[in-house]
C-alpha cells in the first residue's frame, strides 16, 4: 500500500465525522435477519414436539380457554397472510401477542385485518391498541361486537417478579404451531441470555412457526414469558420475552383507543428512543485492545455483543490476515423487509511482506473496494457517502462514511463506516462499523467514537513496512 498522504487535512474526530456526514441530510427522503441468529418464530424451522408429561397436560387443560390463534387476513377476502398465537390477559377481551405477528395489520391497516380463533374454533375480530417494538409485543382487544365468545373464559395472570425462576425449572410453551392444532411444549428455564442488550429468556424447548406470541407458563399456570424466536440450526434453543414486559404493556395501554391508521409514527417514536439508549450505552464503553503489534484497532466490549475471530494458518505462503467480528445478535423487527436496531463491528489486519509491495497494494485495495454499502430499496434510500484522508495522531487513515435514510421512518438511518490504514507498503488494517437505525446526531457520535479507536500502539515499530 502506498504511503502517500494528503498534507494539512488533520482534524479532530468529531469535526471529521461532521465533515463526512454533512450533506447526508439531503438523503432523508423518508425508511434482520439476518441481523441476528435468532429469528421470529413465525419463520423458524420446524422441529419434532417434545414428549408431554402429566403436568404439561394439566397445565394445558387449565390454560386452553385463554389460548388464541391470531390470524392476519387480507382486507377484502378470507385468505390469511400470516398466523401466530396469543392469550387473554383480561376478562374484557385484551389479548397479548408478538408485534411481528400483527405487523402487517399495524403498518397497512387498509390492506389487512386481524381475527382470533379459540381452541374450540370460535372466531372474531381484533383491534390493535398498542405495541412495544423493542420487546416485540402487541396488545390487542376483541372488537366489542365480537367479544361475546371470549366472555367467561378467564385470563392468564403473570408470575410475580418477587418469585424468580431458577435454572432448570420446568416451564410450558403453548400456541398453534404451523396452523395444525393448539399444542403444549414442555421445556426448561435456563436464565437470561448473556450479552444481550435487552433481557431475553433462554428456553430449552422447541418453539415452532405459528407459536409466536403464545404464553409460556410455570407449573401453576402463571405467565413467565412470551414465545418470540428460535435459533436456526440448533436443538431446543428458543427465546422468550420476559413476562414483566407484557404485563407492563397491558397495564399502560389497556384503556387505549384502537389504532386505525398506519402505525409508522408510533414505531418511529419507539425506535428513536431505543437508539438513543443504545448509542449512549455504547459510546460510554472504552475500546478493547486488538492485540496488534503496530495498530490500536477498535474492538468493543462484549457487554451486549459477541466477538469471533479467525486468521490464516501459520504456514500461509501469501497474504496473512487476522479477522475479528463483533455483533449484536438481536435485532428489532419492523416488517418482513426491515430489521434494525443493532451494531456490527469488524476489522481485518493484513501482513503482505511475503507478497511484496505491488501485489499487496492490489489485494489490499481490492479488499476495500469489495465492501458493500447497500443500495436503494423499498425501505431505504441509496447510500450518501463522503470519503476523506485523515490523520489520527500521526496515523494516516482513509475513511468513508455513508448514510442510508429510512423512507417511512423520518430521522432514522443506517450508518456505515470504512477505515483503512495507509502508512505502510506491505502492512495494513481495514475496519468496518455498521449501526442500523440511528439518528443523524447519534451517527455523528458513533462515527467520532469509532474513529477514536484507531491509533498507533505504544511499542509500534516506527519504520514503515
Amino acid at each position: 500500500m502506498s504511503k502517500r498522504r494528503r498534507p494539512g487535512r488533520a482534524a479532530s474526530m468529531l469535526a471529521l465525522a461532521a465533515l463526512l456526514l454533512s450533506g447526508a441530510v439531503s438523503a432523508q427522503v423518508r425508511p434482520p435477519v439476518a441481523a441476528s441468529a435468532a429469528t421470529p418464530a413465525a419463520a423458524a424451522a420446524s422441529a419434532p414436539p417434545a414428549a408431554v408429561s402429566a403436568t404439561a397436560r394439566r397445565v394445558y387443560e387449565r390454560a386452553r380457554s385463554q389460548l388464541l390463534q391470531i390470524r392476519t387476513l387480507l382486507k377484502n377476502q378470507d385468505s390469511q397472510a400470516s398466523v401466530g398465537s396469543g392469550f387473554l390477559v383480561s376478562e374484557d377481551g385484551h389479548v397479548m401477542t408478538n408485534y411481528h405477528v400483527v405487523s402487517q395489520a399495524a403498518l397497512e391497516p387498509d390492506r389487512y385485518r386481524l381475527r382470533y380463533a379459540t381452541t374450540e374454533g370460535q372466531e372474531g375480530r381484533l383491534e390493535l391498541l398498542d405495541f412495544d417494538v423493542r420487546r416485540d409485543l402487541a396488545l390487542l382487544r376483541a372488537v366489542p361486537a365480537d367479544a361475546k365468545s371470549l366472555q367467561g373464559r378467564g385470563k392468564l395472570g403473570f408470575r410475580p417478579l418477587g418469585e424468580p425462576l431458577s435454572k432448570g425449572d420446568r416451564i410450558y410453551s403453548m400456541g398453534n404451531p404451523h396452523d395444525v392444532a393448539f399444542a403444549v411444549v414442555e421445556g426448561n428455564y435456563n436464565g437470561l441470555v448473556e450479552r444481550s442488550f435487552d433481557a431475553l429468556i433462554y428456553y430449552a424447548g422447541s418453539i415452532n412457526a405459528g407459536m409466536s406470541g403464545g404464553p409460556v407458563v410455570d407449573e401453576e399456570g402463571r405467565v413467565v414469558g412470551v414465545n418470540v424466536s428460535a435459533m436456526f440450526f440448533a436443538q431446543q434453543m428458543s427465546f422468550l420475552v420476559p413476562g414483566e414486559y407484557a404485563q407492563a404493556l397491558f397495564e399502560r395501554s389497556r384503556d387505549a383507543k384502537a389504532m386505525t391508521k398506519p402505525a409508522w409514527p408510533r414505531l418511529r417514536e419507539q425506535l428513536l428512543a431505543y437508539q438513543d439508549e443504545l448509542t449512549m450505552r455504547f459510546v460510554a464503553q472504552p475500546w478493547r485492545s486488538a492485540g496488534h503489534a503496530r495498530y490500536q484497532l477498535p474492538v468493543p466490549q462484549e457487554q451486549f455483543m459477541r466477538c469471533w475471530g479467525r486468521g490464516t494458518p501459520a504456514d500461509t505462503k501469501g497474504l496473512e490476515f487476522q479477522r475479528s467480528q463483533c455483533r449484536m445478535e438481536h435485532a428489532l423487527f419492523v416488517n418482513g423487509q426491515l430489521q434494525t436496531g443493532y451494531l456490527d463491528i469488524s476489522h481485518e489486519a493484513y501482513d503482505g511482506r511475503k507478497l511484496g509491495a505491488l501485489r499487496f497494494a492490489k489485494q489490499y485495495s481490492d479488499s476495500f473496494r469489495n465492501e458493500r454499502l447497500g443500495r436503494e430499496d423499498k425501505t431505504r434510500t441509496a447510500p450518501f457517502c463522503k470519503e476523506e484522508f485523515i490523520d489520527r495522531e500521526g496515523l494516516p487513515l482513509r475513511a468513508v462514511v455513508c448514510l442510508r435514510a429510512y423512507r417511512k421512518l423520518e430521522g432514522l438511518h443506517d450508518l456505515s463506516i470504512l477505515v483503512t490504514t495507509v502508512d505502510a507498503a506491505t502492512e495494513g488494517a481495514l475496519g468496518r462499523f455498521d449501526a442500523r437505525g440511528v439518528s443523524f446526531d447519534n451517527a455523528l457520535k458513533l462515527s467520532a467514537h469509532y474513529l477514536e479507536g484507531f491509533a498507533w500502539t505504544a511499542d509500534r515499530k516506527t519504520a514503515p513496512r
